[in-house]
């Protein structure tokens, strides 16, 4: 028997090609305008190379008062995220951008700065958001310009100052930054690397945490104390074993390393298609020549859809590795791979890049890594492949010709593998340990900006346990 959301997503996505079946829901509400009713209408949709979004559009039918905002429909990131884009060309100026609630914007040329929370999240471009500065100063000018001239000329001149950086009279930078990580410039070049944009990520503070509505489980139990709300809740190993608890402790001895190894992990978790409930299956197996995995599965039961993730079983090595394989033909494609979530993948003859994370961690073949970065890309461009973009449209085409060539064997390849973890793997295919010509490893020291963006820099492994001690004996 089907269930009435059986094969629906919360969040169905962008795609010109098809019939959209996009549910926009309306509501009537206050309009802050005139008071009277208004109606809000309300459109839940992922957008490609992305996330999923609430798109948010307000109007009033009596005083003909419009507004729009989009907030984060999904998860929030684990990190924050600056881009950084430099602007010289009308192209740039037209670059989409998705902009939440929590996101800054800096122009580093004028030292001007919008801050976070100042403006609603909405897509718009980056010649839009110099518009809409731009509209905030004209604002009170006439009554400025009597009351207070000398500051209404300053603001004049800062808007002719904006105006000129619409016409391209001189290049500049606009950085984004948000804290909630769900901040996003297009990239006109896709699935091309874009040479004007740098992106970087990075750990929030416990202050930003907590402006995003996320708490620790200790300060929820400390604010629960303060407030008297709540009785604390008792921790795992409070808890009576014949008490029913999310998670019940293994008794010591009851199963042996070996044995646990040996068993398929199941738990509950949120399908990335629909939202729905589905069960993930975990499994710790060793890849022979390199280091134990944990290989996780899961499969939905409401939509179908089917992911699989590898993760390495070690920690991080001590120096990153960087792994060149020429793809002759189909005897190099039953190469297994393993592609940590901190490997980036580059294609030197198709000029692609594929940055850390955007194919997840994987255990496959060369075939089944290409073929999966082929239905990432084509899943993901539906938005940037109509037919008012031409030159997008043929570039896509062309690079997809490109990749299919190579897929079916018909084209050399050279695929390159940057993991600055360590933890990435290419099979080699001389089992004899004689030279694979075909391979090349490289093993290299990271950057303090790679080390700074696992958090190794402020990782302390030695001695912490003597200084602890010291600071201890200081105290008493």
């Amino acid at each position: 028997m089907e269930t009435i959301a059986e094969h629906s997503t919360v969040f169905p996505k962008l795609n010109v090609e098809e019939e959209p079946e996009l549910g926009v829901t309306e509501i009537e509400s206050m309009c802050m305008n005139c008071q009277e009713n208004g109606m809000t209408r309300l459109l839940l949709t992922e957008i490609p190379f992305y996330k999923q979004v609430v798109i948010m559009s307000f109007s009033c039918e009596h005083c003909g008062y419009e507004n729009n905002e989009i907030q984060p429909g999904g998860e929030i990131a684990p990190k924050g995220i600056t881009i950084c884009t430099k602007v010289a060309t009308a192209r740039d100026l037209n670059r989409r951008v998705v902009k939440s609630d929590f996101s800054s914007i800096r122009i580093e040329e004028l030292d001007f700065e919008i801050p976070a929370q100042s403006q609603k999240g909405e897509v718009t471009t980056i010649e839009g958001i110099i518009d809409r500065v731009v509209r905030g100063l004209e604002q009170d000018q006439p009554v400025r310009r009597i009351q207070h001239p000398e500051a209404a000329e300053k603001i004049d001149e800062f808007i002719t100052t904006l105006q000129g950086l619409k016409d391209l009279n001189s290049p500049f930078t606009l950085t984004l930054s948000d804290i909630s990580g769900n901040s996003f410039i297009e990239n006109p070049n896709a699935p091309l690397k874009d040479p004007a944009t740098t992106i970087s990520h990075f750990k929030r503070t416990k202050e930003q945490n907590h402006l995003l509505g996320i708490f620790t489980h200790d300060e929820v139990d400390e604010c629960s104390e303060d407030t008297g709300s709540s009785p604390k809740k008792p921790k795992l190993a409070e808890v009576p074993e014949e008490v029913d608890s999310l998670l019940k402790p293994i008794k010591e001895g009851a199963w042996k390393l070996e044995e646990l190894q040996g068993e398929v992990l199941q738990f509950q978790t949120q399908c990335p298609e629909c939202s729905a409930q589905c069960e993930t299956n975990m499994k710790v197996t060793t890849i022979p020549h390199f280091k134990e995995v944990v290989i996780m599965a899961t499969v939905c039961d409401n939509c179908g859809s089917r992911t699989n993730e590898v993760k390495p079983g070690g920690g991080i090595e001590e120096q990153g590795v960087k792994i060149e394989v020429t793809v002759r033909g189909k005897i190099d494609f039953s190469r297994d791979v393993l592609k940590s979530d901190s490997c980036s993948l580059l294609v030197r003859e198709l000029d692609c890049e594929v940055g850390a994370g955007a194919l997840g961690g994987r255990f496959t073949t060369i075939e089944g890594l290409l073929t999966a970065m082929r239905e990432q890309l084509i899943e993901s461009t539906g938005m940037f492949m109509d037919s008012n973009d031409a030159e997008t449209k043929e570039r896509m085409d062309k690079f997809f010709g490109q990749l299919d060539e190579a897929i079916a064997g018909n084209k050399q390849l050279t695929i390159v593998l940057d993991d600055p973890s360590g933890n990435s793997y290419v099979q080699s295919l001389n089992d004899d340990g004689t030279p694979d010509t075909a391979l090349r490893i490289i093993r290299y020291h990271r950057s303090f900006e790679q080390n700074e963006e696992m958090g190794l820099n402020d990782m302390k492994t030695e001695n912490y346990g003597e200084e602890a001690m010291e600071e201890g004996t200081g105290d008493n």
